[in-house]
């Protein structure tokens, strides 16, 4: 967590200085890669803990969802915002130089692990073969991480259309299936996430409460520490899971 603790009045009052709620932003380019089944796009997944938003800010496409609820195809054009909850799998498809600004939840967790690609059931049920079949080579020339990158995609692709078929037939077994593979794949790393949400989103509502008592008593003295930030992308085009990322440091 990025705070400063100031104190007035012998009452000490915090500032967290990272994103507005420790949300997390990257610029996405989506791929234009063709799948099995003619569209052009990225790799289907969910996430278990973090929500996650689109504002599109060129080209033209829609994201994909797969619920419990059902199949939905949402248009995406620039000036849209377009969010969703954990487990919702989304696939983005592009129609026309799509290019998003992705919202993140939980200091980028959703880039940072919380994220399950709809892989086949036989790559889901062993850890290994899963880590095996998303990995990117990391000394790989690009070639090989793009590479890399269309296979998986192709793979989760495979396993989203079945979970898709499976759930518009009235069969919720393989989509429930899925999500408790996806459970069991990242169970050993939810203290990790629970330590990046106390440094993140937790520290930034405990921050504003103790904002909100300071100025319920009249103490203003932690606006005299006000700052201003500014960065730059820390990486451009790295090959993400939906498309090209330029990543901020976060």
């Amino acid at each position: 967590m990025r705070a400063s603790w100031q104190r007035d009045r012998g009452a000490a009052v915090r500032t967290f200085e990272g994103l507005p709620g420790a949300v997390a932003v990257s610029h996405l380019r989506v791929y234009d890669w063709p799948a099995a089944d003619g569209l052009r796009g990225g790799t289907p997944h969910l996430h278990l803990t973090c929500s996650e938003g689109y504002v599109v800010v060129g080209g033209a496409g829609s994201v994909q969802t797969l619920t419990a609820s059902g199949f939905r195809q949402t248009p995406l054009e620039p000036g849209a915002l377009v969010w969703f909850t954990p487990g919702t799998i989304h696939r983005l498809v592009n129609e026309d130089g799509l290019r998003i600004v992705v919202l993140m939840e939980n200091s980028g967790l959703p880039e940072a692990g919380d994220a399950v690609l709809t892989l086949p059931p036989d790559r889901l049920a062993d850890p290994d073969a899963y880590r095996a079949a998303v990995a990117l080579p990391a000394d790989g020339s690009e070639a090989e991480q793009e590479q890399a990158a269309r296979t998986r995609r192709d793979l989760a692709v495979e396993g989203f259309l079945a979970l898709r078929r499976a759930v518009e037939a009235g069969d919720p077994e393989p989509l429930a299936a899925f999500h408790r593979a996806a459970t069991a794949l990242v169970r050993p790393r939810a203290d990790d996430w629970r330590e990046r949400w106390q440094r993140g989103a937790a520290a930034a509502s405990e921050v504003t409460g103790e904002q909100l008592d300071a100025v319920a008593r009249g103490d203003g003295g932690h606006l005299a520490d006000a700052c201003v930030h500014a960065e730059q992308p820390s990486a451009y085009g790295k090959f993400g899971m939906c498309g090209r990322l330029d990543v901020y440091r976060g």
